[in-house]
């Protein structure tokens, strides 16, 4: 059916780290907290639809972030033709979101109004406001809205059918998650609405942040769009990789396929 899609998680990168990093107030017990970084396909007969693009090489570089595989070669393992691609939802601007948007030369690029306007406005006068932004991931993409490659969202959107965008906030100030119809009902690609299982199930939040208050509303709209938990998909838990099963035995590990049931 053409409102029903596959959708596979694709793990690039990784950083180790403890949970007092990955909080604000921090964490007493401050064990291992990890890490990983994905972009995602969502596909059926009909469209492929890929949900951000990553962080480049040199980016990772220079925020010390393990590249696992490049993104391309991720990709290229699930079998997209980059230059097939006609659509690429944004979930936000920030460096590991939104880092290889060149791979995608014929698509148009959503995106909430909000985010650009954040990215290109005041707050980024400030180290406080820019430090998760690349200026040439942003100015790359502002040269696709001069190029007519940019649809541009305000607020809750309904791009295809099976598809649709539900702008949060909270993180950064366009963040968008992403619902999407499967043959296990609908799920919600969070990205860093939650970057844990953990921030939505205690109600803690991420430190790098833009609104405190909309971040922990945030919680409940995922709650809303994805019933139980075990339909919302955080934006950067290792877990992903163990709840889900793989994409075939060449990517396990690396690739998971979200429109199946939980595992675990």
């Amino acid at each position: 059916m053409s409102d029903i899609y596959e959708v596979l998680a694709i793990k690039y990168g990784h950083h180790a780290r403890n949970a007092s990093e990955n909080f604000i107030g921090g964490d007493l017990h401050d064990l291992p907290m990890p890490l990983d970084y994905f972009v995602w396909v969502i596909r059926n007969e009909e469209r492929t639809i890929i949900v951000d693009t990553g962080f480049s090489e040199d980016s990772g570089i220079r925020r010390k972030r393990q590249l696992v595989k490049p993104v391309a070669d991720g990709f290229a393992a699930v079998g997209v033709d980059l230059h097939a691609v006609k659509d690429v939802i944004i979930t936000h601007m920030h460096y590991d979101h939104a880092g290889n948007n060149q791979l995608f030369p014929n698509a148009r690029f959503h995106l909430q109004d909000s985010e650009m306007d954040f990215a290109t406005g005041r707050c980024m006068c400030h180290p406080t406001g820019n430090h998760a932004y690349d200026i040439d991931h942003v100015v790359g993409l502002v040269r696709k809205v001069y190029a007519g490659q940019v649809a541009f969202h305000d607020g809750d959107h309904e791009i295809f059918p099976g598809i649709s965008i539900h702008h949060i906030g909270g993180h950064a100030r366009g963040l968008q998650c992403v619902r999407v119809n499967t043959k296990r009902g609908p799920i919600v690609l969070a990205s860093d609405a939650t970057h844990h299982y953990q921030h939505m199930e205690e109600g803690r939040v991420f430190p790098s942040c833009d609104s405190v208050s909309d971040a922990v509303a945030g919680y409940d709209i995922l709650r809303k769009l994805g019933g139980s938990s075990e339909n919302i998909i955080p934006g950067h838990d290792p877990m992903v990789m163990k709840y889900y099963p793989s994409l075939s035995d060449a990517t396990k590990g690396w690739v998971v396929k979200l429109d199946e049931p939980r595992m675990l």
